[in-house]
């Protein structure tokens, strides 16, 4: 009976990291085909004209908070997700309801596994860790365009990546309110391969200007062992797979990566990602002014202070999560 009921637990996470990895291929073919069957094949394109005057209509929704779902974000098939690596979070600090947070997370990853489980499902108990706190994971706007899957992102509680959805959530709907960005995005994907610790950063100071407008603290997040999910396969610096992946990636800010992971047995290579624990630290809010219109040295002075504080976050907890004590966060 042992034996079986490990299986069944196998099986259930594995599931679990499929669903959501595939959720969106699918429900974008799915959608794509059946409304041009209703279309071409069929009587019913009235349907087709419906939807898309819905999405019209709906369009600002997932910049005005979405549409989350308590029921959604609380299914057990979220844990099985948490198990596979398995992932946890960990607080340093209390966060007041009476406040508006921005809480920038790093590294972006593949997938953004840890943010995704901490911050858009209640498997690692958030609401329950910062009482009165709602978090609002921002994500690509390309993920709204699509019937269904627009409702089913939107259901984690996930909003579009915009300076307009992040005005509404720090100002439109009181406080309590925990805007997560994943500040190095899509573009740190070429480091997101075991033993780096590098992040995309430098320049990316949106968010400290958005935080100096709100008058709202910064808080710098950290998921340890989030890089070390999949290998890559490097191709020769200057031969043509390496020119088209830097083309590709100046072109759409997408870097077109040859990734790896382990297959359904321990020994094999598959896309799932390797079963390697992630612990997100999640550090203490660095308090910020208000000013309306931040002059850029005020911006780059703040940024620097969040690079500040999170370095001290990653050399306080590198040791205890796997990190060579000697290894240093690089900013790029």
């Amino acid at each position: 009976m042992g034996s079986i009921s490990k299986d069944l637990k196998t099986a259930l996470e594995v599931f679990a990291i499929f669903q959501w990895a595939l959720s969106a291929f699918l429900i974008v073919l799915f959608v794509t085909f059946f409304h041009l069957y209703l279309v071409v094949f069929t009587s019913y394109w009235p349907l087709t004209v419906l939807t898309i005057t819905w999405l019209i209509f709906d369009w600002k929704t997932p910049q005005q908070g979405g549409r989350r779902s308590a029921w959604v974000r609380g299914w057990c098939l979220w844990k099985q997700y948490r198990d596979y690596f398995p992932l946890k979070m960990v607080k340093t600090h209390d966060l007041s309801p009476s406040h508006n947070y921005i809480i920038a997370t790093h590294p972006h990853g593949l997938m953004s596994h840890g943010a995704f489980c901490h911050f858009a499902t209640e498997a690692s108990g958030f609401s329950k860790t910062f009482p009165g706190i709602t978090p609002y994971l921002l994500t690509l706007g390309a993920f709204f365009w699509v019937p269904v899957l627009r409702e089913y992102v939107m259901s984690s509680g996930a909003c579009s990546v915009s300076q307009a959805s992040m005005d509404y959530l720090l100002t439109g709907k009181g406080s309590g309110n925990a805007v997560v960005v994943v500040v190095g995005g899509l573009a740190e994907c070429p480091y997101a391969r075991p033993g780096f610790s590098k992040l995309v950063l430098k320049n990316r100071k949106g968010f400290v200007r958005v935080a100096l407008r709100h008058g709202v603290a910064l808080i710098p997040s950290y998921s340890f062992g989030e890089n070390e999910l999949y290998g890559q396969h490097i191709f020769r610096a200057g031969g043509w797979v390496h020119r088209f992946q830097e083309w590709f990636q100046s072109l759409v800010h997408i870097y077109p990566c040859a990734f790896y992971g382990r297959g359904f047995t321990e020994n094999s290579w598959g896309l799932l990602p390797y079963k390697r624990p992630i612990t997100t630290v999640i550090g203490e809010p660095l308090p910020i002014p208000k000013i309306e219109n931040p002059s850029q040295e005020t911006v780059t002075k703040y940024h620097t202070l969040y690079i500040k504080a999170l370095r001290k976050l990653f050399d306080e907890h590198k040791a205890q999560y796997g990190i060579s004590e000697t290894q240093e966060l690089e900013i790029v």
